[in-house]
């Protein structure tokens, strides 16, 4: 076990290394940037409207024909917003300073053209079951857009095993641990429960995805924003030096903590952009499942609304947890991942007494959340190699995965998991790049008929 543990760390280092996916997702990034004359930017004021504009969270169910715009993009932040937000920030701070924290803006700025690149496809691109179900994803628009069936197998195999097994028993374990810490709560017994309310999710389809994700996602981003403002309100003082720390360390880690952390620019650089790109999911293929089946006229208006997905992840979530932990000074060179999280709120919200149990209690829908994402986007690769009869069987296997993630606490599951996403990537960049002409040309269609259209 130990050594099939390192093999696969071995791989990541490589796969999520300086030299192979950090420099091509950020890379894609820049270039629909510019293909797309900073769309992230122009069209900002639509990204508003379109995700805004018919905001509800009671609104029409979904069917056949798909989901509504914010639904869709509910579902994709489900998945964005998760353990990462509360843990990847955290480890990024610990491992390379508090400059991370700017190089994880520079990668989700560049990151907001990839994702609409990515949902114009998974629009261009939808199809519909053998049952008459709207479905779609990068399997789909690398399979007819590229002519590789081969390659679009890949990625489903890949996305599958990442997301759909390995991925949710990370969340479950996650969740499980954050529950006997706080309330000390056996874990067996919240994976049984997690495991029973996930399936009563899956068994209701897409609708109830849909109704599940629209109602969540608000009320948890709702929940860890007042608790992460009332830190900051409390702790005011600290606002100013926690940006200097940021841009100072950007450039100078050592400086930006009188050497606490030993970290360089490399490491600053290398470890933001990293846990950015893992937390915002920009060029990894998964959202494009939810961004697919919205109803809307073009398809650039779904990519607007893409672009608020990691706009939310990333400068709105992800920043309330680097904040936190600067303005509470928990940084303390040793204290890593969630329990640098943990620690941060313990102490911002010491006096109440409440910090540990609010970690856990947000941990739990972020989490819960991206469970519920997560499997959406492999169940459409499950209905893409095997069709739709294989779905019943797909949701108890994930079901039973929940319950042994729980209290299973092994590295490898987590370096697996790590290993699966950054396979699944490679295939939808050549994809991106490849039916790049078709993202401008949608783009340009809208600008010409549709800037005045309603969503």
């Amino acid at each position: 076990m130990e050594e099939l543990t390192k093999l696969v760390q071995e791989i990541n280092s490589v796969l999520w290394g300086v030299y192979c996916l950090i420099p091509l997702l950020v890379g894609t990034g820049i270039y629909f940037t510019f293909r797309l004359k900073f769309v992230q930017v122009r069209k900002f004021g639509k990204v508003l409207r379109y995700t805004f504009g018919d905001l509800t969270i009671f609104g029409k169910k979904a069917g056949k024909d798909g989901m509504s715009s914010f639904q869709s993009l509910a579902t994709a932040i489900a998945a964005q917003v998760g353990t990462g937000n509360l843990a990847g920030a955290a480890t990024a701070i610990a491992m390379g300073g508090p400059g991370a924290i700017f190089w994880m803006w520079i990668a989700a700025f560049f990151g907001m053209a990839t994702i609409f690149a990515e949902a114009v496809l998974a629009q261009l691109y939808k199809s519909r079951d053998s049952e008459g179900h709207v479905t779609g994803g990068p399997a789909y628009y690398i399979s007819k857009g590229l002519g590789s069936k081969w390659l679009a197998g890949f990625f489903s195999v890949a996305i599958i095993m990442a997301l759909g097994f390995i991925g949710n028993m990370v969340q479950a374990n996650s969740i499980a641990d954050a529950f006997h810490s706080a309330f000390s709560i056996p874990t067996w017994i919240i994976g049984v429960l997690l495991a029973l309310l996930a399936g009563f999710v899956f068994f209701g389809g897409m609708r109830r995805i849909a109704a599940t994700t629209e109602k969540v996602v608000p009320l948890m981003a709702l929940l860890y924003l007042a608790g992460g403002l009332w830190v900051l309100l409390t702790h005011l003082d600290m606002l100013i030096p926690a940006f200097k720390m940021i841009f100072v360390g950007a450039f100078d880690p050592s400086a930006a903590t009188g050497g606490l952390i030993g970290a360089g620019v490399k490491e600053a650089m290398r470890y933001g952009v990293a846990r950015g790109l893992f937390s915002n999911e920009a060029g990894m293929g998964s959202t494009p499942h939810a961004h697919a089946v919205a109803k809307v006229k073009y398809p650039a208006q779904q990519g607007f609304v893409a672009i608020m997905g990691v706009f939310v992840d990333t400068f709105v979530v992800l920043n309330m947890t680097a904040f936190v932990i600067f303005v509470t000074g928990a940084i303390d060179g040793s204290t890593t991942g969630i329990a640098l999280t943990q620690k941060a709120f313990e102490t911002g919200l010491g006096s109440m007494g409440y910090g540990f149990g609010f970690v856990a209690v947000c941990l739990f829908f972020f989490a819960f959340s991206t469970i519920i994402g997560w499997y959406f986007f492999a169940e459409q690769n499950i209905k893409f190699l095997f069709g739709v009869r294989a779905v019943p069987c797909f949701r108890v296997l994930v079901m039973a995965f929940l319950v042994l993630g729980s209290s299973l606490q092994v590295n490898l599951v987590w370096e697996l998991a790590d290993m699966f996403n950054g396979l699944m990537v490679l295939p939808n960049l050549v994809a991106l790049i490849g039916l790049a002409k078709l993202v401008s040309k949608a783009l340009d269609d809208y600008e010409e008929h549709g800037e005045s259209a309603p969503l």
